[in-house]
């Protein structure tokens, strides 16, 4: 299936624009992801996304508000539960989830560890939350003595499991992995069991790039489903392959940063392939948002910046960019976990309408509505279109 016309998705993992109205039920009052980070920092130099009128979204220091802003605008609130990466893409995609996933604050409860333990002939290490590099340093001389797993958990619904490559290969980590998988279903469904392989170099542990998401499937179909079997080309870039599952992806292209990511996106661009291009550019929130380092954060949206102009000039007359979000993670507050925001929501295309103020829309899902729109295809998922508003 060729569509007239093709989306270009990019999600800007956990670049939220202000708490959410019910911020205080996830003790997130305060939050602002861009503008507080702007206050710090005293201003944020974002030029090619200020032309797309991310100033007329929210007030952001060193961002002005454009009379003629080259894309539509607007922010999104989030119906789902929660505030994890795996919530805001499935809504995105136009699911609601009602039900938050589970989190383990205390660690995990005796018969789900008894179970993984028959299942892999061994105990584990661990069992409670912590930042995944901290719990290594500490559990990490045990594990190689004892060759015992390490287990560990976060605010976000995960189960974590960190082996060092040496005492137990990667592959037989991902095998673990899925044994884990299979365990945790029900109410203990959580959102992505994640294999952390690391090893040691002078003298010091640290992670490896073969990190490894095995996540829950969509309770629902989504977008990516109903396009896929349209006859669709859905080109997935990051981390979206392992958010879904695998669902509804026609071919995924894994990145190892943000600029390895945006070079991804802008070559399948020039190759003209594929009706929807969704991406996710992980290092905003992985590197920065999580680790409370708004100068790193603010130094990753100007690299994004800085290639929006090579993005939009490889685009053909008949695509159309979406920019977006998941979550927020503010780098300013205290928690390090993610927070309850807004999500900014930037559309352009050479053949759309710019400048429309979209406003408040009521659902991240509003964006797989449109897009449904956009390409024809006929979907049962939430949202609200605002596809009329933006085409000519």
């Amino acid at each position: 299936m060729r569509k007239k016309k093709r989306i270009i998705l990019i999600i800007l993992d956990s670049v939220g624009v202000g708490e959410l109205p019910d911020a205080h039920k996830y003790n997130d009052e305060g939050s602002n992801t861009l503008s507080n980070m702007a206050k710090v920092l005293g201003g944020l130099n974002l030029p090619n996304l200020e032309k797309m009128g991310l100033g007329n979204i929210i007030s952001i220091l060193g961002i002005e508000p454009q009379i003629s802003p080259i894309a539509n605008y607007g922010k999104m609130s989030e119906v789902s539960a929660g505030k994890g990466s795996t919530i805001g893409h499935w809504e995105l995609m136009g699911l609601h989830l009602l039900k938050p996933f589970p989190t383990y604050p205390n660690g995990f409860p005796e018969e789900i560890l008894d179970k993984f333990h028959k299942a892999i002939g061994t105990e584990t290490l661990g069992n409670y939350a912590a930042s995944g590099t901290e719990i290594i340093k500490i559990l990490g001389d045990e594990h190689i003595k004892t060759k015992k797993p390490i287990v560990y958990t976060s605010a976000d619904s995960v189960f974590q499991i960190a082996a060092h490559e040496d005492v137990i290969s990667v592959e037989e980590l991902y095998e673990i992995c899925r044994k884990a998988r299979e365990i945790l279903t029900g109410k203990h469904s959580v959102s992505r069991v994640i294999a952390r392989p690391f090893t040691d170099k002078n003298k010091k542990f640290i992670r490896t790039k073969r990190r490894k998401d095995f996540s829950l499937e969509p309770t629902e179909k989504t977008l990516l489903d109903y396009l896929k079997e349209k006859g669709g080309e859905v080109l997935a870039v990051g981390k979206i392959h392992d958010i879904f599952a695998g669902r509804g992806i026609t071919k995924k292209f894994p990145t190892k940063s943000n600029l390895n990511g945006i070079n991804k996106i802008i070559n399948l661009i020039k190759k003209n392939i594929g009706d929807l291009i969704i991406s996710n550019l992980i290092d905003f929130d992985m590197l920065y948002g999580h680790r409370n380092n708004p100068e790193g954060y603010a130094k990753a949206l100007v690299e994004f910046d800085q290639n929006i102009p090579k993005i939009i000039d490889s685009m053909k007359y008949n695509d159309i960019l979406f920019i977006t979000a998941d979550h927020g993670c503010d780098p300013t507050t205290p928690s390090t976990d993610h927070s309850r925001e807004y999500v900014p929501l930037l559309v352009y295309g050479k053949d759309i309408k710019a400048g429309i103020n979209l406003g408040i829309r009521k659902s991240f899902a509003d964006v797989g509505k449109t897009i449904s729109e956009i390409l024809n295809i006929k979907v049962d998922i939430k949202g609200k279109s605002f596809a009329k508003q933006i085409l000519k």
